[in-house]
């Protein structure tokens, strides 16, 4: 099980079909409670290093950014369904392996600081990414708004992380450096939160 958070192990298990196996991880973990566990941003960095690596496995890259948007995009628009569904409940639900209470809290606690920009930031945040969407149908928030946040949302964090990856792979050697691009990368894309969260913290 352990290929599955290692974003390049997971993607050569992939094979031939890499580019549909990384567009189901990103829709799974973009609104599925059983995929906070999946890598998302690292694997996004490392499709973008390998599509301007070349090779095996071959990724395309305009089809892995049409592919990863809408699949970031309509995984949110799921996990909305699923907490309208669900409703208040799945704050009472126990823990098991796929599912953690203290994610759900970690992305309520976020929701309430941040409302619907959250949908956005939310992208950019591990474990967070997964429940804020499912928090926000749980919370009714108004469809047409969690639309547009989330198309937004989809669209910085799939195509902007991607690219980031792209450009990185084709200026660095990526098999001696794609960790540290990995890390540095989403060190960066949590810098938006990070600013968002100091913000927050002053109004109060």
């Amino acid at each position: 099980m352990e290929f599955l958070t290692n974003p390049e192990k997971l993607i050569e298990a992939f094979g031939t079909f890499a580019t549909i196996g990384i567009i189901l991880v990103v829709f799974a973990e973009s609104g599925l409670l059983f995929g906070f566990f999946l890598p998302g941003d690292s694997l996004l960095v490392t499709a973008g290093v390998l599509a301007a690596k070349g090779g095996e496995p071959h990724l395309s890259l305009p089809v892995l950014l049409v592919g990863i948007v809408l699949a970031a995009i309509s995984g949110d628009q799921v996990g909305y369904a699923f907490g309208r569904k669900v409703g208040p409940p799945l704050f009472r639900r126990p823990d098991s392996r796929f599912f953690k209470q203290e994610h759900v809290e970690k992305a309520r606690l976020f929701f309430a600081d941040h409302g619907p920009k959250a949908i956005v930031l939310a992208r950019f945040v591990p474990f967070v990414r997964t429940f804020t969407p499912i928090v926000a149908g749980v919370g009714r928030m108004h469809y047409p708004t969690f639309m547009a946040y989330n198309v937004i949302g989809g669209l910085l964090w799939g195509v902007g992380v991607t690219m980031i990856g792209f450009v990185l792979g084709e200026a660095f050697d990526v098999d001696k450096y794609l960790l540290p691009i990995i890390g540095g990368v989403i060190l960066v894309s949590l810098l938006p939160v990070l600013r968002e969260a100091l913000r927050a913290r002053r109004a109060r």
